[in-house]
C-alpha cells in the first residue's frame, strides 16, 4: 500500500456549462480564429496591429477528475481491513473543456495559463487499459475507484483586440485542462 488518498465522496462535476473542445474544426485547437470586423468605423485612432484574439488567465481553481470507463467498487463484508485491487477496463482520451466565447486557440490559452501558474497542461491525455491500484478497504465499507484524467479549473477573460486598439466585449472563460492521469478513490 502507499499513501493513496481515499476520498469520502465521488468526484465533483464542473459547475459551469462547458463543452469538450473538438479535435478539429470550430477554430480550436489549432485552426486560426476568424476575427469579425469591428462594430463600427473609428477614424484617426491609434494602430495596434491586425485584429487578434486575446486570452488572459485570472484564477486557478481546484482539480477535477474526469473518469474513463465504469466506476469499480468492492464491498468488504469482513471484520478486518482487506486489500481491494482495481484495474482499468478501457482506454479513453480526455481533453480540454471550455465555456463559450474563447477568442484564441486552445494551445494559446494553455500557454498563457502555464506561464502564469507554472503548471504543465495538455490539450489531451489518454488513460489506458490495464492500470492497477490497490487500497485498503475498512470493514463493512465499500471502496469505489474511477480511472481517468485530472483536470485543473481556470478562469480568464477573452476578447478581440481590433487594429484601432479598441476591443470587443470581454467574456469570462472557464476551462478544465488535463494535467495528469490517475485514480480517484472514495469510500461509502
Amino acid at each position: 500500500m502507499d499513501d493513496t488518498v481515499v476520498n469520502t465522496a465521488p468526484p465533483a462535476e464542473p459547475e459551469e456549462a462547458v463543452t469538450d473542445v473538438p479535435d478539429e474544426g470550430n477554430g480550436m485547437p489549432d485552426e486560426p480564429i476568424v476575427i469579425p470586423p469591428p462594430p463600427k468605423y473609428w477614424p484617426d485612432s491609434e494602430y495596434c496591429g491586425p485584429p487578434h484574439g486575446v486570452y488572459t488567465p485570472s484564477t486557478q481553481g481546484t482539480r477535477y477528475h474526469k473518469g474513463v470507463g465504469p466506476t469499480l467498487a468492492n464491498y468488504n463484508n469482513t471484520s478486518r481491513t482487506v486489500t481491494s485491487t482495481f484495474t482499468s477496463e478501457v482506454t479513453g482520451e480526455v481533453g480540454v473543456s471550455v465555456s463559450s466565447g474563447l477568442q484564441v486557440g486552445v494551445s494559446a490559452m494553455l500557454a498563457k495559463i502555464e506561464g502564469k501558474y507554472d503548471v504543465n497542461l495538455s490539450a489531451k491525455l489518454t488513460a489506458k487499459l490495464g492500470n492497477t491500484i490497490s487500497v485498503g478497504t475498512p470493514p463493512k465499507k465499500t471502496t469505489n475507484a474511477k480511472y481517468g484524467v485530472y483536470r485543473l479549473k481556470h478562469t480568464g477573460v477573452s476578447y478581440i483586440l481590433y487594429s484601432n486598439c479598441r476591443s470587443s466585449t470581454h467574456t469570462t472563460i472557464t476551462s478544465y485542462s488535463p494535467y495528469k492521469i490517475g485514480w480517484y478513490l472514495w469510500e461509502g
